[in-house]
């Protein structure tokens, strides 16, 4: 249901992602995902950029400058307490999972949230990449704030899908060995 939910699945919805528990507050979970025709791994090297770029509207969240098109050497490197967007990073499952607690410099601005960005493949070589952000709320300006800012995530989020989905589909199809192609055997 807009803005809470978009482009996901009833079993999607329900699922558990690795952000789940993190605040100890009531939390409303927001859910997004898209389908992307390239492997997971080159999805999860894409998803690893958010250290480097938001990948969203970048004239609002990026000053200006855009988000690199070329992977940045580095960014796959993962570790507790790095940053990405306005998170820490939590806990990651390298290929897989990247999971994060808002920083408590942007606490005051968006309030407590906790985020998982999940990676799951399936058996035709794509994957669906799915995004979970709790936002918790105990008083009535905190609901009313988690409300703005389900909209205002649902259009960001979206643009930030769907860079990431055109960005590793174009690695996955200029790595792809051309139709027709015979593999090589030694």
């Amino acid at each position: 249901m807009i803005p809470w939910d978009w482009n996901t699945t009833r079993q999607e919805r329900a699922a558990r992602f690795p952000c789940d528990g993190y605040l100890e507050m009531p939390v409303r979970r927001l859910t997004r995902a898209m389908t992307i025709m390239a492997p997971p791994g080159i999805v999860f090297r894409w998803l690893c950029q958010l250290k480097v770029a938001p990948y969203s509207y970048d004239w609002i969240d990026n000053l200006g400058r855009r988000s690199p098109r070329r992977l940045t050497p580095g960014a796959e490197r993962l570790a507790k307490g790095q940053l990405f967007l306005v998170f820490e990073v939590v806990e990651f499952e390298d290929g897989h999972s990247l999971t994060g607690v808002i920083q408590p410099r942007f606490q005051p601005i968006y309030g407590p949230l906790a985020l998982s960005y999940a990676i799951q493949p399936w058996h035709d070589g794509s994957c669906r990449l799915l995004v979970r952000l709790d936002a918790g709320a105990t008083t009535l300006w905190q609901r009313v704030r988690r409300v703005m800012l389900a909209w205002g995530d649902l259009i960001m989020m979206r643009k930030q899908l769907l860079s990431l989905k055109q960005l590793a589909e174009l690695q996955a199809a200029s790595s792809a060995p051309p139709p027709g192609a015979v593999a090589q055997s030694d």
